[in-house]
C-alpha cells in the first residue's frame, strides 16, 4: 500500500509542476502568424527609404547619405523598432513567457509613440520649409509596430487571473 501512495504522491507532484510551468507560458495561437508577418514587415521596412535616400538600415547604422536631414527621433525609432519589434517579438514567440509578453507590449508601445513622432518630425522643420517627409519604409515600420502593439497587448491582457 505504501508503494502505491508513494507513486500517487510523485504523480501529484509531477502534475503540480506541469501546472506551474503551464501557468508561466502563453499560447499566442493564430496571432503568432500575424506577429511573425509584422516582424517580417519591420525587417523589409529597414531596406526601404525612410527619409530621402536614407534607408532604414542607413539610419540604424548611422550611415546617412550627405544632404539628407534625419532627426533624432527617426534614429531612436530605428533602434526601438529593431529591439522591441524584431528582437523582443522573436524572443516572445520563441520563449512564450508571460513576462516577456509584457515587455514586448511595453516596448512596442514606446516604439509606436516614437515612430509616430518621427513621422511628424520628418514633416516639420524649423524654417517652415517642407522637410524631406517620411519615406515608405518609415510608414511601414510604424504600421508594423502598431500591429505588434495591438497583438502583444491583447495577449498580455488575456492572461487569466488578472
Amino acid at each position: 500500500m505504501s508503494g502505491e501512495s508513494d507513486d500517487l504522491s510523485r504523480l501529484r507532484d509531477e502534475i503540480d509542476q506541469v501546472g506551474k510551468s503551464a501557468a508561466k507560458r502563453v499560447d499566442p495561437g493564430a496571432g503568432a502568424l500575424l506577429i511573425a508577418v509584422a516582424v517580417f514587415a519591420l525587417v523589409v521596412a529597414q531596406l526601404l527609404p525612410w527619409a530621402g535616400e536614407a534607408r532604414g538600415w542607413h539610419i540604424l547604422l548611422g550611415q546617412i547619405p550627405d544632404g539628407v536631414k534625419v532627426g533624432a527621433l527617426p534614429r531612436l525609432f530605428a533602434f526601438a523598432a529593431v529591439i522591441a519589434g524584431v528582437l523582443l517579438s522573436a524572443f516572445g514567440l520563441l520563449l512564450r513567457r508571460w513576462a516577456l509578453v509584457w515587455f514586448c507590449a511595453l516596448g512596442c508601445f514606446a516604439s509606436s509613440v516614437i515612430g509616430v513622432l518621427s513621422i511628424w518630425m520628418q514633416q516639420t522643420t524649423a524654417n517652415h520649409t517642407p522637410g524631406p517627409g517620411p519615406g515608405p519604409g518609415l510608414v511601414i515600420a510604424v504600421l508594423a509596430v502598431l500591429v505588434l502593439l495591438v497583438k502583444w497587448l491583447k495577449l498580455a491582457a488575456s492572461r487569466p487571473g488578472l
